[in-house]
């Protein structure tokens, strides 16, 4: 079977023909060369790959027929919410694609004092398009058939304020954490995991989030840039509790 992977936001089932979207249409013929006759799968988040055959190949549209499905097991057992200080540059599209190949479930972008990126609602809307697409391509990549969702930018003292602990274990990282990881239970499932933007999370923050029901963590005794200390974090969560 193909591991060549293409999102589409179809509805997907046995022997339905399916127009591939014109980005994953571009990449097919363009990029790979590919043809009438040669075999790719489609995922559309449902959890299921479905095995497709090209049968029809155009310069305006590419059409694939589903041959077969099969459900993919690969979800991490632990759920993760990454909730990520919005950082500058290519710094947040690199976190959320590496959160997601570490199998974070949802990604909310945090506004915190420190953010050097300021968004307005416009651009804010924008962001969040693009960052979805960012998830997408990397579950292309990685396999996953379940799409992590990437939630509306808030600002952290209103996602406080709105969202209840239900359960979760709230971890915040401080390079004045009181507690290592490893110290933390071991039978974690329901993980909420606050980072900072450049610079971090001021005083006042994590006071308010620790009231909030957040532990303060360290992660060794170097200080981490952001995109490190996500990806480090998750990866050393998946190692302790998850499927690592």
């Amino acid at each position: 079977m193909s591991n060549l992977r293409f999102y589409s936001a179809e509805k997907l089932r046995i022997g339905a023909t399916v127009k591939l979207s014109d980005n994953a249409a571009m990449h097919a013929t363009r990029a790979l060369r590919l043809t009438v006759g040669d075999t790719i799968n489609l995922f559309n988040g449902d959890g299921f790959d479905y095995a497709c055959e090209l049968v029809s190949v155009k310069k305006s549209e590419v059409l694939a027929k589903i041959a077969a499905s099969h459900s993919i097991e690969n979800e991490s057992p632990l759920s993760i919410t990454l909730l990520q200080g919005i950082s500058s540059g290519d710094r947040m599209d690199f976190t959320i694609q590496k959160a997601v190949e570490l199998g974070v479930t949802i990604i909310q972008p945090i506004s915190n004092e420190r953010s050097v990126v300021k968004l307005t609602a416009e651009r804010a809307q924008k962001r969040l398009e693009h960052w979805q697409n960012v998830v997408i391509s990397a579950c292309e990549q990685c396999g996953r058939a379940t799409i992590p969702s990437v939630l509306a930018p808030v600002n952290l003292s209103v996602w406080l304020a709105s969202n209840q602990q239900n359960g979760a274990t709230r971890i915040l990282l401080n390079p004045l954490g009181a507690k290592r990881l490893a110290e933390l239970p071991t039978t974690l499932q329901n993980i909420q995991l606050l980072i900072g933007s450049e610079g971090g999370l001021s005083a006042a923050e994590i006071a308010l989030a620790i009231t909030h029901g957040f532990q303060s963590v360290i992660l060794g005794p170097r200080i981490l840039r952001t995109e490190t200390a996500a990806l480090t974090a998750i990866s050393a969560m998946q190692i302790l509790w998850g499927d690592f």
